[in-house]
């Protein structure tokens, strides 16, 4: 059941953030809600998360709902922005968080693989930035896409390949969409470092590998929403990256960290 809005549509500007119900999205959510921002929170599998997140941005002042789309499909994606904008009266901003992160390298690689982090992570981002356009276009408004990255893209390694594919992809796409899509849209990149423990990882790795830059700190979820709430805000910024990750990438170790952690010992600085 999607949360009732609780305040007249209009009055405050609207963002929606894909894959909002857990982990960085539900950050992104939370700090848009307490800034200002109307939310519309994007889920799939998630109903209970994502409804216990509007009512937490709701309790912040905030209008707020859910919106429920499989990105891996093209035609469930155009659903997405008009859903968003049925229930909140509008939307200015859409924040391209939800990813698929799995497993593969060179020697791993599939075309499935390939295929599968390609439509979530790159062509989804795409559609709903187009979505947008037309959106704030007819109603003779701007707005603003904010893709979330990889701080690896600028700290190349082998792990994760499908994944790195398609966050590179975004990447030109951000600039290829800030170029085409001007001046009704600006569309901006953050990316973060490692910012919480995913996978195998043990809390142990995370905070060896976490305090392990150049500023002995990585970047929090609370730094990545600030950063796009920035974003999101900055009217002279688009077809730029924001990198979020305590100088992460200035600490290249060849591997993804979580191996890097496993291999040896201690980590380059």
């Amino acid at each position: 059941m999607q949360p009732a809005p609780t305040s007249l549509p209009g009055s405050r500007p609207v963002a929606l953030v894909t894959g909002g119900a857990h982990r960085l999205g539900r950050e992104i959510v939370l700090h848009l809600a307490a800034q200002g921002w109307d939310v519309a929170v994007h889920y799939h599998h998630s109903a209970q998360a994502a409804a216990a997140v509007c009512t937490a941005a709701q309790a912040l002042g905030a209008q707020a709902a859910a919106v429920c789309a499989d990105l891996s499909h093209p035609a469930a994606v155009q659903t997405v922005l008009p859903q968003a904008a049925g229930a909140l009266g509008r939307v200015d901003a859409v924040v391209n968080n939800a990813a698929l992160f799995a497993f593969d390298d060179a020697l791993r690689f599939s075309v499935d693989a390939a295929l599968r982090h390609y439509q979530v992570n790159t062509i989804a981002p795409v559609l709903l930035a187009q979505a947008l356009h037309a959106h704030v276009s007819a109603r003779g408004a701007q707005g603003c896409v904010v893709n979330l990255l990889d701080q690896k893209l600028s700290n190349p390694d082998p792990d994760y390949l499908s994944y790195t594919l398609s966050k590179a992809a975004l990447q030109a796409a951000t600039v290829a969409l800030a170029q085409a899509l001007a001046p009704a849209l600006r569309v901006v990149g953050v990316a973060p470092g490692l910012m919480l423990p995913s996978g195998p990882m043990t809390e142990d790795e995370f905070t060896r590998v976490h305090s392990r830059t150049p500023l002995q700190r990585g970047s929090t979820p609370q730094d990545v929403a600030q950063a796009v709430h920035f974003a999101l805000l900055a009217r002279a910024m688009t077809g730029t990256t924001l990198l979020v990750d305590g100088g992460q990438h200035l600490a290249g170790t060849g591997r993804d960290v979580l191996f890097a952690v496993r291999d040896r010992e201690p980590l380059s600085n």
